[in-house]
């Protein structure tokens, strides 16, 4: 047998099944108009196709529309294969977006929102999309999410172990675990990918014999559980289903039983993942009974997985030499390394790390406690590193910045996926250090070893920026979001959560406290961070996205909002608490240029 031939055989386990109903008549036809329902339409987007001639919606989802028709869901179809030559991810990411700006209603308005189902590479090619990466380099996002929601399927976010064996086209070189390409997808953002803030969930099937994974179980056949698992963005957001990547017969029936349904391949809407798919669209909970959590896995809850890749201290990249990991037990880990800038294993017993690389002239050691059920991304460096950088008042999600917010950046002596603000292994890196934000010099509060409290520039554009770190130790540069605004209210223990930082107007400027609560038709003055731009009226800073305000469920009428006057990166909203709010606690939250604050409370008689 020619390994031509075993090539073009083996590339069929990134194909979608070969089943073909008789009926996909509600299928919306690419190009024309979409019925106007209550719910947004659904796009599918399908995987890899070895063969692009027999490419079609129901060889990959079976009868999928017919289920999402009874929903009351009209479903397009972005085949990958109607872009010519098999471009790249990035490129079909660019054609996704392109084929979302073409979608029309049949009344002739545009189609501002959708959901969206993909299998396998398609989810790849989602997350291109959303993070605007581009083939020659780089990061442009659109400006506007699109995707309300979205569920993987068997999606290989840090790769397969196949697709390291073929090298057939660009698209196949890209999903081989530890390649670059899914390295910079995995840390565009403040070295993570938070999907914009989409409302995601995902589907892996565990009936693989183990070839490919070499554990039975912990495979579908072509990705490893924890390849597939969204545990690198949330717990409790992936399901593990007793599903094969697609339904394979004869000789390749080695890698997952043909007796075994494809996790896309929906012929019924009593299917599991139909069930699935349908519940999360329809946002119930019944989703929650269907397969196991991932974190409740027999296999996932002990392993999680990790890439890595090596700094100098000025930041510039280095090539491995050697990598390796020693668990708690004392266990050596054999890291992968094949073309010297990724270091990778998809299934390590999760618990305490010593990690270990020699990359260059340098040799860097450190500790790290990896997660079960979810894939960690670390940058391993020396100098001054960027853990996160959040909004002052509060932690928000998604990652995003406005422009003249306060904000708090946080080290980490491995910068990664999993770094939060909690954390209290801080190292002392970013003493005496400068920062700047796309290049502009940034004013700074607060500078100590772990923590550096700064202001984004006014001037900052939106979109995405680089903020660096600098001091005599080195630098760091992290890709950051700016949004035009990311309302965050203080607090008065710090925390983002319990009493707001506030003032009663209409009674001195009091503190607001349960001893000297609100009434009706008080003037409160809010204090928070990143309202975003402003404009000068009246000798006051007024925002230009003028926010709103929720108080116990009920609008809070705003007279003003933009900067506190006198304070550099503070803002201030006053407005006039309504009547018939119950006496208490009551949540107050606010909303702005479609981000929506931290929920803190105000005390109400």
């Amino acid at each position: 047998m020619s390994n031509r031939y075993v090539q073009r055989r083996v590339a069929a386990w990134l194909a979608a099944a070969a089943f073909v109903p008789a009926l996909q008549a509600q299928l919306i036809p690419a190009g024309s108009p979409i019925p106007k329902r209550d719910k947004p339409p659904v796009v599918f987007l399908n995987g890899y196709q070895q063969d692009c001639g027999g490419s079609s919606f129901a060889g990959t989802f079976g009868k999928a529309d017919a289920v999402l028709q009874t929903n009351g869901q009209a479903v397009v179809f972005f085949d990958n294969c109607g872009v010519a030559n098999r471009p790249t991810l990035e490129d079909l990411g660019a054609a996704f977006g392109a084929f979302l700006d073409g979608l029309k209603f049949d009344d002739g308005t545009a189609v501002t929102t959708v959901d969206a189902v993909c299998h396998s590479m398609g989810g790849l090619i989602l997350r291109s999309y959303l993070s605007g990466k581009k083939t020659a380099g780089g990061f442009a996002p659109p400006a506007a999410v699109r995707i309300r929601k979205a569920i993987f399927l068997a999606t290989p976010h840090f790769g397969t172990p196949i697709a390291s064996l073929l090298g057939i086209d660009a698209q196949v070189r890209q999903m081989a675990t530890g390649t670059p390409f899914l390295f910079d997808l995995a840390t565009w953002n403040q070295g993570t990918d938070d999907l914009r803030g989409v409302d995601v969930l995902a589907a892996i099937g565990n009936a693989g014999t183990g070839a490919t994974s070499g554990t039975a179980g912990f495979d579908d056949g072509v990705v490893p559980l924890t390849s597939g698992s969204l545990g690198f963005l949330a717990a409790g957001r992936t399901r593990v289903l007793p599903l094969c990547h697609i339904q394979f017969s004869g000789l390749f029936a080695v890698v997952c039983p043909a007796s075994v349904n494809g996790i896309a391949n929906i012929q019924a809407a009593t299917d599991p993942q139909a069930k699935l798919i349908v519940s999360f669209l329809n946002g119930t909970d019944d989703w929650r009974s269907v397969g196991v959590a991932a974190e409740d896995d027999p296999l996932l809850s002990k392993n999680g997985g990790l890439q890595l890749a090596a700094r100098a201290a000025d930041d510039s990249a280095l090539q491995l030499n050697s990598a390796s990991a020693v668990t708690g037990s004392g266990t050596a880990v054999d890291l992968k390394f094949p073309d010297r800038t990724v270091a990778y294993n998809d299934k390590i017993p999760v618990g305490a790390l010593s990690l270990t690389v020699n990359a260059g002239s340098s040799r860097l050691t450190g500790s790290y406690t990896l997660a079960k059920a979810a894939y960690s991304t670390l940058v391993f460096k020396t100098g001054p590193a960027i853990g996160r950088v959040y909004p002052a008042a509060s932690v928000t999600f998604p990652l995003a910045v406005a422009p003249g917010q306060f904000v708090a950046i946080y080290g980490e002596a491995l910068a990664g996926s999993t770094a939060t603000a909690a954390s209290s292994n801080y190292p002392t890196q970013l003493a005496d250090a400068k920062v700047t934000v796309g290049g502009s010099s940034s004013p700074l509060y607060f500078v100590a070893p772990s923590q550096i409290d700064a202001i984004i520039p006014d001037e900052t554009p939106t979109g995405l920026t680089q903020i660096t770190v600098q001091n005599t130790a080195g630098a760091n540069t992290v890709n950051v979001m700016v949004a035009a605004a990311v309302p965050a209210l203080f607090t008065q223990n710090s925390s983002g959560s319990g009493p707001a930082s506030a003032l009663n107007a209409s009674r001195g400027n009091t503190l607001v406290t349960a001893a000297n609560p609100l009434r009706a038709g008080d003037y409160v003055s809010l204090y928070l961070t990143g309202l975003g731009a402003t404009t000068r009226r009246d000798g006051l800073d007024w925002a230009v996205a003028q926010p709103t305000v929720t108080l116990g469920g009920v609008s809070c009428p705003v007279s003003y909002a933009g900067r506190a006057p006198g304070y550099t990166g503070l803002d201030q909203i006053n407005c006039v608490v309504p009547a018939g709010l119950a006496a208490g606690a009551a949540q107050v939250w606010v909303s702005s240029a479609g981000r929506g604050s931290n929920v803190a409370t105000l005390a109400v008689q």
